[in-house]
């Protein structure tokens, strides 16, 4: 739908701009926002660079495997039939592990391949499984005990005190976790009946 809707208004603004005699303006606004940009990922660049490495060099540490263990606890409350030690399992840990760090680049490709395992999974190809869309979920809140991305764009935009939100960053996405997960397996449970019926 946004690939109908974006260039629509991109045609109209267009279209506006020559009947209005603006278009030095859009040429303004292009060159301004795209330099703008590229300011914007070259500050938090480094940072992003930095978080992914970690993530890929505490795959391979024992401390990954104490954190699998830590989190695996609460992954197989929230999960059902979630194998132990599987690969399933391992990039749900990580992903989890990326957005508690605040890293959500580093966690988008680990999310993408714990959907990929748990739909080779899925019996019903017409419908996500209950565990893909508890996982959905539990993205979109996405609790962080570090979020650097937030505290990165703050840094780069001239922010006093970027760390000031970390405090508020854990009581929102703690509180949205919660009922996220707890509102999501009784409605779950409610629609997964509905199709089966």
């Amino acid at each position: 739908m946004l690939n109908v809707i974006w260039p629509i208004l991109i045609v109209i603004s267009i279209i506006y701009s020559f009947i209005c005699g603006n278009l030095n303006n859009i040429n303004s606004a292009i060159y301004e926002a795209t330099n703008s940009t590229v300011e914007f990922i070259i500050t938090i660049i480094g940072t992003m660079c930095f978080w992914s490495g970690m993530i890929n060099v505490l795959k391979e540490t024992k401390i990954f495997n104490t954190l699998r263990k830590k989190i695996g606890k609460i992954t197989h409350i929230i999960f059902n039939n979630l194998e132990k030690n599987s690969e399933e399992e391992e990039y749900i840990t990580l992903n989890i592990v990326s957005n508690i760090l605040g890293i959500g680049n580093a966690a988008t490709p680990m999310g993408i391949k714990a959907m990929e395992c748990m739909d080779n999974k899925n019996d019903n190809k017409n419908y996500m499984s209950k565990n893909m869309m508890l996982f959905l979920l539990i993205n979109t809140a996405s609790i962080q005990i570090i979020p650097t991305t937030i505290i990165s764009i703050r840094n780069s935009l001239g922010s006093n005190n970027p760390n000031q939100v970390v405090v508020n960053i854990w009581i929102t996405t703690i509180i949205v976790f919660l009922v996220e997960v707890i509102l999501g397996k009784i409605l779950l449970k409610e629609s997964r009946k509905k199709i089966n019926g």
